[in-house]
């Protein structure tokens, strides 16, 4: 099994869905770049002050930052034995070369990198229909999965809303971004021998069955 992965296709693509169901299936760890950073910060670690004072500012943490945030994460032993998915970074080719020399120096290599592949028109209607809940922060759909009372949380009865970023206008504006910014990943990659795509238009067990059957589990 190929236990040591980054997920890596544009927003909508359904890479945190993928790694949350792979995680449970095959009790791995599923290393969520804005998860970490906030629990750095919470426990007031010296890398999550560090973190935090670029947060204060209303500045973005630097890159060789969030990349020591995620190797710390990376070594642990648990992490090592259990293998990880690595979700929402590198989100830049700068960013996948401080990783790929953080890694290195560590002695850790990575297995594979999975690249969902999704048409443009399904990603708007996918990002523009999601709702999150405002308390458990669980995730719905309007068209495939809607919560059964409108507005209302299944899991806890709290506030399903529609995010800002969440509206057409801004998907596009993400997607525009992705392309300038992320997809460039793909071929940096690809050239490393590293990179596997996985259709991610499917229905999602079919999704999740395609990327089972290219990990080896």
């Amino acid at each position: 099994m190929l236990k040591k992965l980054i997920f890596l296709g544009p927003p909508g693509a359904g890479k945190g869905t993928m790694a949350e169901k792979l995680v449970s299936a095959h009790s791995m760890n599923h290393i969520a770049t804005g998860d970490i950073l906030r629990e750095e910060m919470r426990s007031q670690s010296q890398l999550g002050q560090e973190a935090k004072q670029y947060v204060d500012q209303g500045a973005l943490v630097p890159d060789e930052v969030v990349t020591r945030i995620v190797a710390e994460k990376l070594e642990s032993p648990q992490v090592a034995q259990q293998g990880f998915v690595l979700d929402g970074f590198p989100r830049t080719v700068q960013q996948a070369e401080l990783l790929d020399e953080t890694l290195n120096s560590k002695g850790i290599s990575l297995d594979a990198v999975i690249f969902f592949e999704s048409g443009r028109d399904l990603l708007i209607q996918r990002l523009s229909s999601r709702r999150i809940c405002r308390e458990c922060g669980a995730v719905y759909n309007t068209i495939t999965s809607p919560p059964a009372e409108d507005g209302v949380c299944d899991s806890c009865g709290g506030e399903v809303y529609q995010r800002s970023d969440d509206n057409e206008e801004t998907v596009k504006e993400r997607l525009q971004v992705y392309e300038e910014q992320t997809a460039p990943l793909v071929e940096f990659y690809e050239e490393r021998g590293l990179l596997k795509r996985i259709p991610a238009d499917r229905e999602i067990q079919e999704n999740f069955r395609i990327l089972c059957e290219t990990l080896g589990v």
